[in-house]
């Protein structure tokens, strides 16, 4: 899977990054590198809690599309 995320660089120094399509998914590092590897952990957790939520309204179905 592929997520495009954008990368800018912080005013303290390092980076700091948000993922458009994941609403509240942000991260930060030292490196490139290092908000790279942060991003990655960062959408796998946003991912996995969105995968949990319950639908508590019997007139909605959470449904999986794959694209």
């Amino acid at each position: 899977m592929k997520i495009k995320a954008i990368i800018h660089p912080a005013e303290e120094g390092g980076y700091w990054a948000e993922v458009p399509a994941l609403p509240g998914c942000i991260t930060e590092g030292d490196t490139y590198e290092e908000v790279i590897f942060n991003l990655q952990d960062a959408i796998r957790g946003w991912l996995e809690v969105a995968n949990e939520i319950q639908v508590s309204n019997d007139s909605e179905k959470v449904v999986e599309i794959l694209v």
